[in-house]
């Protein structure tokens, strides 16, 4: 039995991870005033920023269920067997939808995982189920893997305004902050696949510290080290500060030696804003 894992372009992984495990992953797409670019191919981060502030529509789409069938097919004219193919959570995108579609006619069974998250923690979720089926393992045992892996994790998000989450109806009880948008810098978090509302701070220089804070106390929590990425949209200096504030907070309880500094891609863009910052948190699965 051969098991793959197929995943989308919101996990935000290393190109280098991709390639060692032999993970495919689907794009998602933006189209801005009706022009369609697709994530991680058409887009730099200045055209995608360029985009985000003079752009009059933004929106963004899920790959087809055509899309994702003709990996599934590519994959089973290789010899897999069976596949697992997990995504961003079905809150925030009907990229599930898209792919129980495909499921349903594809030549191999697929097993599709909501996640119910994205970035790095769907990404690490979809490493441990890659390290699983390269050992052996079989289907059942990779899907749950991804599955408890993205359910341990968290997400957090430091936004500057939260306009283009509202624009994208992508932020449910989040409107609560809306009131006076020039003096709020509001902090968010991923709650049952969905952007909430955490708390809210008057200036960035307040937030991100506090942003530390809940990271640490995530860290905390876990019963096993935890892996701990920074995205952001070109906010290199300001994203490797707080990563070094991290690592600080941390200490022994982080895996590995460092923390991840990960480029947030178009699609989290269109919603987060420029100068967007979000953390992931992914405890490492129990031995």
């Amino acid at each position: 039995m051969s098991v793959a894992l197929v995943t989308d372009s919101t996990a935000y992984l290393p190109d280098d991870l991709v390639e060692e495990f032999g993970i495919s992953v689907v794009p998602l797409h933006v189209s801005a005033d009706g022009v369609s670019y697709t994530e991680g191919v058409d887009l730099d981060d200045a055209e995608l920023l360029r985009l985000l502030r003079r752009a009059r529509s933004l929106t963004t789409s899920r790959p087809s269920p055509r899309a994702l069938h003709d990996v599934y097919e590519r994959l089973a004219a290789g010899g897999v067997t069976e596949i697992v193919s997990a995504h961003l959570s079905g809150e925030l995108s009907g990229t599930c939808d898209a792919a129980t579609l495909a499921a349903r006619a594809a030549s191999v069974p697929v097993h599709v995982v909501d996640s119910g998250t994205m970035g790095m923690t769907l990404g690490h979720a979809v490493l441990s189920g890659a390290r699983l089926a390269a050992a052996g393992a079989g289907v059942a045992e990779v899907a749950s893997a991804i599955s408890a892996r993205a359910a341990a994790g968290s997400l957090h998000f430091y936004v500057h305004t939260l306009e283009f989450l509202r624009r994208g109806g992508r932020i449910g009880e989040a409107a609560a902050f809306l009131g006076s948008a020039l003096a709020i810098r509001p902090l968010l978090e991923l709650v049952d696949g969905r952007i909430e509302p955490r708390e809210k701070v008057r200036t960035a220089g307040r937030a991100l510290p506090r942003l530390v804070e809940l990271v640490g106390k995530a860290a905390d929590a876990s019963a096993t080290p935890v892996a701990v990425t920074v995205h952001h949209l070109e906010e290199e200096e300001r994203a490797q500060r707080l990563a070094g504030q991290l690592i600080d907070r941390i200490g022994d309880r982080l895996s590995g030696d460092d923390v991840w500094v990960r480029p947030i891609g178009a699609v989290a863009a269109v919603h987060l804003g420029p100068g967007a910052i979000a953390v992931s948190t992914s405890p490492e699965p129990r031995a």
